[in-house]
């Protein structure tokens, strides 16, 4: 990132450019992430604590690797906090196999079409049901 000490704080032009993500969406995770609140200083610049930056990197890791939508992230924040998202090593490891982090996804997928039909069938049973 820099040549600053791990435990220094970060703007959020760093933080942007460490995650691989315009400025624009950490505001928006600000927002939408009770938890992420960096320090407002003069000028409203923001300055962000190594937590600030390890919990935005596992926020980027559950979304834009694991598949996660902003209420499933929310949802897990919610039900344990910070403590309950893994680490952003686990979630950077399971990145990095790839192919092991997608068929959880597939298998979703592969269920909810199961369901799907299930319930078209249901429904074609339901309409001949009431046009006897």
């Amino acid at each position: 990132m820099s040549n600053k000490s791990d435990q220094a704080f970060r703007t959020i032009s760093e933080v942007a450019e460490f995650l691989d993500l315009p400025q624009h969406v950490l505001r928006f995770w600000e927002t939408k992430f009770r938890q992420v609140s960096p320090l407002k200083r003069g000028g409203g610049r923001r300055y962000y604590r190594p937590q600030d930056v390890e919990l935005l990197s596992r926020i980027k890791s559950l979304l834009h690797t694991e598949g996660y939508t902003i209420k499933g992230v929310q949802r897990m924040l919610g039900q344990g906090g910070v403590k309950n998202l893994p680490p952003a090593s686990v979630v950077i490891a399971k990145a990095e196999e790839g192919a092991e982090a997608r068929p959880a996804l597939n298998l979703e997928a592969q269920d909810l079409s199961s369901i799907v039909t299930e319930l078209e069938d249901i429904s074609t049973l339901l309409k001949q049901a009431s046009a006897d």
